[in-house]
């Protein structure tokens, strides 16, 4: 099998990823470009790591997580759905064996909060690990007058970190928020379904989940 680093290193894979991203900046979107991917794949690895999961799930898990924004370069809209169909050409042409597309193409279709299940270990990591990627870094936009409420709820996490417990019974998102731009309601506003979702992805894992924002646990 292709491993993650080929992947990561694969020019058109790139190109997508690149154009997808450009897509959504036209949109108005925070990033959703290399920096975002490549948290989301290697925070999915960690998951599964942690968890003792074999080495070749964590390398699915990876690859799922850098590949699982791409459709974004059809459309916002179903961009879960097109992206595992871009990945599914993308994987079978690589030569993936039809096992593996079918563990990484699952999670990609999966991992959007409107439509998606964690329905095995690789979609539920990449859910946690895709909607805990909530940072300063990601905004686009740097007048803070044109701030829309995804921009404000972004820019106002100064940190975030997500973590398994030693027992592992536990995964918790901290997050360290600058309330002179957002407030703690604005983050669940916007934010409920996709904590919802964690929710959903952790005890798939055999996890509960909890946020927690500025020392006070809110889930």
């Amino acid at each position: 099998m292709i491993n993650y680093e080929e992947i990561r290193k694969n020019e058109d894979i790139r190109t997508y990823i690149a154009e997808a991203d450009a897509s959504l900046a036209a949109l108005g979107f925070t990033e959703h470009s290399f920096a975002h991917v490549t948290h989301v794949a290697e925070t999915a690895g960690y998951i599964l790591e942690t968890l003792g999961y074999p080495e070749q799930e964590i390398e699915l898990a990876k690859i799922a997580g850098y590949l699982h924004d791409i459709g974004n370069l059809v459309n916002r809209i179903d961009h879960s759905q097109s992206g595992a169909v871009m990945a599914f050409r993308l994987l079978d042409k690589l030569h993936f064996t039809p096992r593996e597309i079918a563990v990484i193409t699952t999670a990609i279709g999966n991992h959007d909060e409107g439509t998606g299940v964690p329905v095995n270990a690789v979609a539920a990591a990449l859910i946690l690990a895709d909607k805990s990627d909530v940072r300063r870094s990601r905004v686009r936009n740097q007048d803070v007058r044109n701030f829309d409420i995804h921009d404000r709820v972004n820019y106002s996490v100064v940190k975030s970190e997500l973590k398994i417990n030693e027992a592992h019974t536990l995964i918790k998102l901290k997050l360290s928020v600058d309330t002179h731009f957002s407030s703690v309601m604005d983050y669940f506003e916007i934010f409920m379904e996709r904590m919802r979702l964690c929710r959903k992805a952790a005890e798939k894992l055999g996890l509960k989940f909890k946020l927690m924002i500025n020392e006070q646990q809110l889930i």
